[in-house]
């Protein structure tokens, strides 16, 4: 494993047509050289199979990896729920997810994704929802942060939250993955402090 891919941290899942040099999830990889931007094959017509198989080839070589996800790399983030390759993600900040239904409305004949994910992830999780996204209303958001065990933030009207809503440089998503960072280490801690509790008594047997 070569010196630059061990320090990668963080994957970086675009969506539809990828993340051009000005959207915020570029900016990221730019500003956080642990973050990397996992490339598919063909950005325009997606495949869910496709898509997955890339992303566990890259979690295949990495472990503790942080998602941070736009709109349907978000969807692919939340079918990870049922794949292997979970138990290599500490946690998930999936921002704008789209519906599908509204993805092929808008999009018509290009997106191969089945059906929208419903399973609860085993990682922690963060929604990162708009009150005015074309893509997902905040009802449906809501709704599908329930499903997959997430966090939900309300940004209030923040379109797709893309480049063209006036998304660049997205100060706000450091402080939103920060915050799924301290929830996680809760939760870690937690669990840490339930075991030490049952394990000394793990093997005990009473005797007559």
């Amino acid at each position: 494993m070569s010196e630059e891919r061990s320090r990668v941290d963080t994957f970086v899942l675009p969506g539809l047509n990828g993340s051009g040099d000005s959207h915020w999830q570029a900016h990221w990889t730019r500003d956080n050289t642990n973050a990397r931007i996992i490339e598919q094959r063909d950005w325009n017509c997606p495949h869910l199979a496709e898509w997955q198989e890339r992303l566990d080839e890259e979690l295949a070589s990495q472990d503790n990896i942080w998602i941070v996800a736009h709109s349907l790399g978000t969807l692919l983030a939340a079918n990870l729920a049922e794949r292997p390759s979970a138990k290599k993600i500490r946690g998930a900040l999936l921002v704008a997810p789209c519906d599908l239904a509204k993805v092929e409305e808008l999009h018509p004949c290009v997106v191969n994704f089945g059906g929208m994910p419903v399973r609860r992830l085993p990682f922690p999780s963060m929604v990162v929802a708009s009150r005015n996204d074309p893509y997902m209303s905040l009802e449906s958001a809501r709704q599908f942060a329930n499903l997959w065990g997430s966090e939900l933030a309300d940004i209030g009207n923040a379109g797709h939250i893309n480049i063209r809503s006036g998304h660049g440089r997205w100060p706000l998503g450091y402080e939103l993955l920060n915050r799924l960072k301290a929830r996680e280490v809760e939760l870690r801690q937690a669990r840490s402090r339930r075991l030490s509790v049952v394990e000394p008594w793990a093997g005990y047997s009473s005797m007559s």
